[in-house]
Parts: structure tokens; sequence; C-alpha cells
């Protein structure tokens, strides 16, 4: 048997300068690491793109103490452009940040760049609790889940 951990989640941006800073600053993640400008052949061999060349830095999501996951921030010099990501999209389509104070975050959301994708929602979960929440999305069209719970 063969051991696993989870290590990061990759978001590609259209500058990850102002994106990386949108996650620091509205939630609270910390670089870590040095900034990465990777290029050559074995990032075209384990990317299976050609001549690939990439810049960003990893930031510790929230919550997680040193090794913890990270959200990597990458930008390619050569982007292709892909279809929006909705909530229904298929494959992955959020992040989720879980908050003391909903509200406070769509405002500093929506003061860094974002804005509001649906509306503050309270859904019921059976043996779980109450989880008060709504869908945002970051300055390059991202979706983040932000949320809180509450015992039943």
């Amino acid at each position: 048997m063969f051991k696993v951990k989870y290590s990061h989640t990759n978001l590609i941006a259209t500058d990850w300068r102002k994106i990386a800073n949108f996650y620091i600053h509205v939630f609270g993640c910390v670089p870590v690491g040095p900034e990465r400008q990777l290029s050559g052949q074995s990032l075209a061999d384990g990317t299976g793109l050609f001549e690939p060349e990439i810049e960003g830095i990893h930031l510790r999501l929230p919550g997680y103490g040193e090794g913890g996951p990270t959200l990597e921030v990458f930008q390619y010099r050569h982007l292709r452009d892909a279809q929006e990501n909705f909530a229904n999209s298929r494959g992955f389509t959020h992040i989720a940040f879980e908050v003391s104070d909903v509200e406070a975050v769509c405002a500093k959301v929506i003061a860094a760049g974002g804005w509001l994708l649906g509306r503050l929602a309270r859904q019921l979960v059976e043996g779980v609790g109450i989880c008060t929440f709504v869908y945002v999305r970051d300055p390059d069209r991202n979706i983040i889940e932000v949320q809180s719970w509450e015992a039943l």
C-alpha cells in the first residue's frame, strides 16, 4: 500500500500577482516558499505542453500550519482560454472557505475586485448542521464558496 496526502490545488491566473493578492487579503492565505519561474523539458514532459513557461507562488490555505495544503497560483506565458465555469459545470468548479462572518467576507471579496454569483442562503444539512453560504467569483471569474456552519 502507498501513502497519499493532499498537496495543493492549482489555479491558473491571467495575472498571478493580482489573484494571489486577492486570496492573501480576502481569505488570509500565506505565501510559502519562493516565487517560481519554471520552464524547460521537464515541465514540458510533465504537463504535456510544448515549451511551457510559468511563474507564480504557493499560498498556504488558512487553518493549516506548516506543511499544510496550498493554493498554487500560476500564470502561463501562453494562456489558453477556457469556457467559463458555473456551479453546475462538469469537473472542478469551486474552492470553499469556512469563515466566521460570511457577509463581512463577501464585502472584502467585492472590495478586492470580485463579485457575488448568488445571494446569501441557509441550507439545513441533516445530521451536520445549518450552512450559511454564497458563491462568489474572484477577479478572474473563478468560483469560491464562502460558508459558515451552525450545529443543530
